[in-house]
C-alpha cells in the first residue's frame, strides 16, 4: 500500500500529476483541489490511494489524508467505485461531504455526476455512522499547501468537466456561464470555478 508520495512535482495536467520520487515519475490521478495546489518544479507531498484491478494499477492522489480517507471510505457504499468517489470529491469538501449524509442532504449529493436520488439515498444509509463528524479529523500534522491560481484555469476546468461525464459542449459552456461571472482582471481558482460550473449545469 502507498500512503503518499514526497517529492517533486514533474508535471501537471487537467486530471492528474507526475511525482518524481528517487527519480521515477509516479502518475497521480487527483481531485481539483490537489491540482490547484500544485505547481511544476515545486515539493510536495500528496497523500495516495492506490487502486488495484485485473488490468491496471492506479494511484490517487489527495491534499491531506483526511480527502484520502474520506475516498476509501465511500467506495464501501454499494455503486461507489473509484471514479465516482473522485467526482464527489470534486464537486464537495470531505466536511461537506460529511455534513451531506448526516443531514440526509440528496440535493448535495445528487449535484455529483452519475449519483442519482436513488444512489444518494444509499450512500446516507450505508455511510451516515461511518463517515464522522465535520470537523473531526484534525490534519495529517503537515501545514497546508497554499492554492496558486493556474492561468489556463478555462481549459483545466472544462477538462475536469469532460473528465466528470459532461459533454464537451456543455462544458464549454458552463465555463463561459463563470467566465462572465468573473471579473476581468481576476484569473479565479481552479477548484472553485469547477465547483460553481458544477452548480450551473446541475441547474439544466
Amino acid at each position: 500500500m502507498i500512503s503518499h508520495l514526497n517529492g517533486t512535482v514533474a508535471g501537471v495536467s487537467p486530471d492528474g500529476a507526475v511525482i518524481e520520487v528517487g527519480g521515477v515519475g509516479l502518475r497521480v490521478q487527483c481531485t481539483p483541489d490537489t491540482l490547484a495546489a500544485l505547481r511544476p518544479g515545486d515539493p510536495a507531498r500528496v497523500a495516495t490511494s492506490l487502486v488495484v484491478r485485473e488490468d491496471s494499477l492506479t494511484l490517487f492522489g489527495f491534499m491531506t489524508d483526511d480527502e484520502r480517507n474520506v475516498f476509501e471510505l465511500l467506495q464501501t457504499a454499494s455503486g461507489i467505485g473509484p471514479r465516482l468517489a473522485l467526482a464527489m470529491l470534486a464537486v464537495h469538501s470531505p466536511d461537506a461531504l460529511r455534513r451531506a449524509v448526516a443531514a440526509d442532504d440528496l440535493r448535495a449529493l445528487t449535484m455529483v455526476p452519475g449519483i442519482g436520488n436513488k444512489g444518494a439515498q444509499r450512500i446516507v444509509l450505508e455511510l451516515k455512522d461511518r463517515l464522522g463528524a465535520p470537523g473531526d479529523f484534525t490534519g495529517n500534522g503537515s501545514a497546508p499547501v497554499t492554492r496558486k491560481a493556474v492561468p489556463s484555469w478555462r481549459d483545466q476546468v472544462a477538462s475536469g468537466l469532460t473528465n466528470l461525464g459532461w459533454s464537451a459542449r456543455d462544458a464549454e459552456a458552463a465555463v463561459s456561464a463563470v467566465a462572465e461571472e468573473t471579473p476581468d482582471d481576476t484569473v479565479p481558482d481552479v477548484a472553485t470555478a469547477l465547483r460553481a460550473a458544477l452548480r450551473k449545469l446541475s441547474r439544466q
